[in-house]
């Protein structure tokens, strides 16, 4: 398996990844939707026999107590459902982080599987006093400091790109 950045060959394998992995077209929606805004994005995809077999994105969101501090959003993240849990995902975030700090971002959040994501380094964000500006359960809403103590004595809501409340 090789994880590379997305080119536009594979837009159409993702938007089909994508609409296997969840149980709406939502997720393709909003991937396109980001891709459309202008905005500057991290698409890694994970290929194993010349397919398509795993996506990952990160899009730009912003603390509204702080807008200088540089944060990446990680949503979606999809493995084609007859291959997860063989360990596509995890490298797709391993390599994303990576990717995320390449391109200077000091903080990763994510909502997601709160027993999942700690073995990546991502911890709760209300430790730090941060919220997303959507309604989530608090444990399922986490962060990853990639540039030590930046979030130090800062509080507020994170708030994602409007693509995020047009799907």
């Amino acid at each position: 398996m090789h994880i590379r950045p997305e080119t536009s060959d594979d837009q159409e394998s993702i938007r089909g990844l994508l609409q296997a992995a969840f149980e709406s077209d939502a997720e393709a929606r909003l991937v396109e939707a980001l891709r459309q805004s202008g905005l500057e994005l991290i698409s890694l995809v994970a290929v194993e026999d010349g397919l398509v077999v795993g996506h990952i994105l990160f899009s730009p969101v912003t603390l509204d107590s702080d807008e200088s501090i540089k944060i990446a959003g990680l949503a979606p993240m999809a493995v084609l459902p007859q291959l997860q849990k063989q360990g596509i995902g995890a490298r797709l975030i391993l390599e994303g982080l990576k990717a995320c700090e390449l391109q200077s971002y000091e903080v990763v959040v994510v909502l997601g599987h709160p027993q999942y994501y700690p073995h990546f380094g991502f911890e709760s964000s209300l430790k730090y006093g941060i919220h997303s500006e959507f309604e989530v359960p608090d444990d399922a809403f986490m962060l990853q400091e990639l540039k030590p103590h930046v979030l130090e004595g800062k509080s507020g809501t994170i708030h994602y790109a409007p693509a995020f409340k047009q799907v």
